[in-house]
């Protein structure tokens, strides 16, 4: 286990942009479509000098689905990770039907080695299978940057925020020094 806390952030409606159709969020397709949202780097940059490892767990299930590769997710890690001071990407390539044990909600791309110390640690996160990820992996909070998705079942996050800027004020206020 590594001794110190991180927080688990989902990519897409966190970190970048989601392409959204119908009232529910997308990947962007393309490298040359991922867009960092305003005050990631800032945000990120905070939360790192505080002591947090910085995790990213995505679901990306197109590429199971072959709508994707995984060649183009992998080059958009690497753009994200040459801009942003990201320790780690974690992806589930899997679809529901895979019955895997890391398909958000399930918890497994926190859980999995290395294992930080989870009752310091928070999942950032715009969908409900983030909050409800971090929830079943015994995070100590989950926050939701609510977008107001036409989707899933109703969750109830420790916060609720609109960016991850103020995702990040909330757990550099609530959880440092705590």
């Amino acid at each position: 286990m590594k001794s110190g806390p991180a927080v688990f952030l989902d990519r897409d409606g966190v970190i970048n942009r989601a392409i959204v159709r119908d009232g529910k969020p997308y990947p962007p397709d393309r490298v040359e479509d991922l867009e960092v949202l305003q005050g990631v780097a800032d945000a990120l940059t905070r939360l790192k000098a505080a002591g947090f490892a910085l995790i990213v767990i995505t679901n990306q299930p197109d590429v199971a689905r072959r709508r994707q590769t995984a060649e183009v997710v992998n080059a958009m890690h690497a753009r994200l990770a040459a801009a942003l001071p990201i320790d780690e990407f974690r992806v589930c390539w899997h679809d529901d039907e895979d019955a895997c044990d890391c398909r958000k909600p399930k918890p497994g791309l926190i859980t999995r080695p290395p294992v930080y110390d989870l009752r310091r640690s928070v999942v950032v996160g715009d969908r409900w299978r983030d909050v409800e990820a971090g929830r079943r992996a015994g995070c100590r909070a989950a926050i939701l940057v609510d977008y107001g998705y036409d989707e899933g079942p109703p969750v109830t996050p420790d916060a609720r925020v609109r960016s991850l800027a103020e995702a990040a004020d909330w757990i550099l206020s609530t959880m440092v020094n705590a």
